[in-house]
């Protein structure tokens, strides 16, 4: 008798595992395609402009909500995407980074940076602005690597001076630095155009809003329609 005599697994004991293995591989592989078949994640981080303030019906009316219309009306795309508003009515950057951890627990593709309005309007430093977006996306892009970021630029009254200039040179400079996508001014035909805002003159109606998801969709269509990049690309 071999020396491993008493360790060998009888044939038709083995064969009896095969039914179980084949099984369990084959649902391994179904769990993976249901995954794989889920629509990747839009994540859209930003203020009130973000969330839809004063409209009837955000969920329908934001321009978070006309991006998902615009993806859905595109056979090539629709079901592959899905937008999620995680827009917060006087949200910071130093709000979004505190609540990044919890707005990323589902896996995302896309991150849309709108952030930043608040802190020019408190005259906060844009440096301090700077580093908490990229905190951000970087803390995202731990959690999902292969994250591809577009930076909604913001712009702030010419009466404030010098600080609208590096205000709004920040995001500029942080997208270009960072490599992301980029729209330099979210408020694009919207800002200061009484037909496109509400009452108080600061948050858009819904006019404003289509013109916003205009200006998004420039920059987010070509995030959407790239190759997927790979796994251990930086954001």
């Amino acid at each position: 008798m071999r020396a491993d005599a008493g360790f060998a697994m009888p044939m038709t004991s083995l064969s009896r595992l095969v039914p179980w293995i084949c099984a369990w591989l084959l649902l391994v592989a179904g769990l993976g395609a249901v995954r794989a078949s889920e629509p990747g994640v839009v994540l859209v981080m930003g203020d009130s402009l973000t969330a839809g303030y004063g409209l009837p019906d955000p969920s329908t009316q934001a321009y978070p909500a006309l991006l998902q219309g615009r993806i859905d009306s595109r056979p090539e795309l629709a079901g592959r995407w899905k937008v999620i508003n995680a827009g917060v009515s006087g949200d910071t950057t130093s709000g979004g980074l505190r609540r990044a951890d919890w707005v990323s627990r589902r896996p995302v593709a896309v991150l849309v940076l709108a952030l930043g309005s608040n802190d020019g309007l408190r005259g906060l430093d844009p440096s301090m602005a700077a580093g908490n977006l990229e905190a951000i996306a970087d803390r995202i892009a731990a959690r999902h690597p292969g994250l591809r970021v577009l930076l909604l630029g913001q712009r702030m009254p010419t009466s404030m001076g010098e600080y609208a200039d590096r205000f709004a040179g920040m995001f500029s400079d942080l997208a270009t630095k960072r490599a992301w996508a980029f729209a330099p001014f979210l408020l694009d035909g919207v800002g200061g155009v009484p037909e496109m805002n509400q009452g108080d003159a600061i948050h858009p109606n819904e006019a404003g809003h289509r013109r916003m998801a205009d200006t998004v969709w420039a920059a987010l269509e070509p995030l959407l329609t790239a190759p997927a990049p790979k796994s251990d690309s930086a954001p």
